[in-house]
């Protein structure tokens, strides 16, 4: 993933309500959200490169989801960051128990932000500053930087999911994430690389031949244990399917 704006409210109704957009190049093959034939109580996408995911979640509501750190110039990694939320959605660990296990090795790792909860509890990791945070209620963003770290694309697609939280569906907050509108160029970050990819990588959506946004996630996870979950997929030319699924099915 490379930006994922949540709202983490634990004594509401909807107490995890998650809007992503998985930024990555288009010839990597990936397989769309799903059950895993070999996991099945994991439901998400899947890198068919290493084996990983960027964002999950289980029928017993366990969540997971990654960033990457833009840092050009990092250290070769000895491991996918992948299989950091793939390892959370397969086990039983507490998230603060997890988490305390990666940070003792998250330096086998190229930089990243890590999410992981279940029902009791939400917490982050970044690598690059080795702290771990258990959230307390509140409408949160990732990109490729810090928790919250004001990059426009950031503050916008935050404000937007903070307006939609009064009514949250899965298509409205799809929505928020279709925004292809470049920052300007006075707000844009300094990371390290080309201006002109700064300003391609600026968007909430991100569109281009070689690297763009892949895929758009809506999670809504509800406090009797239902979930709600939309993504829509895109080629280099526009979207290339769409999956819907519910737990426990309805109609």
């Amino acid at each position: 993933m490379c930006l994922i704006v949540f709202a983490w409210r634990p004594d509401h109704t909807q107490p995890l309500v998650v809007a992503a957009n998985r930024d990555e190049f288009h010839a990597r093959p990936s397989q769309p959200l799903g059950h895993w034939e070999d996991a099945p109580w994991v439901i998400a996408g899947r890198d068919l490169q290493a084996g990983g995911t960027w964002m999950g979640i289980t029928t017993g509501g366990r969540f997971a989801a990654l960033t990457n750190i833009r840092a050009p110039g990092q250290p070769t990694a000895l491991r996918s960051r992948g299989e950091l939320p793939e390892r959370f959605l397969r086990a039983e660990l507490p998230p603060p128990e997890y988490i305390a296990k990666v940070a003792e090795r998250h330096g086998d790792y190229a930089g990243f932000n890590l999410l992981v909860g279940d029902h009791q509890s939400l917490w982050h990791f970044n690598s690059h500053s080795g702290m771990a945070t258990a959230l307390e209620a509140g409408v949160y963003g990732l990109s490729n930087a810090g928790l919250d770290t004001p990059w426009p694309k950031l503050k916008k697609a935050r404000a937007a999911l903070a307006a939609a939280l009064d009514q949250p569906d899965t298509s409205r907050l799809l929505a928020l994430l279709a925004d292809p509108q470049p920052a300007a160029e006075h707000e844009l970050p300094q990371t390290g690389v080309p201006l002109e990819w700064e300003r391609r990588l600026s968007s909430i959506f991100i569109v281009s031949p070689e690297y763009g946004t892949r895929a758009s996630t809506a999670l809504i996870r509800h406090a009797d244990g239902a979930l709600d979950v939309l993504e829509r997929s895109f080629g280099p030319y526009g979207p290339s399917g769409e999956v819907r699924y519910r737990h426990p099915p309805r109609g």
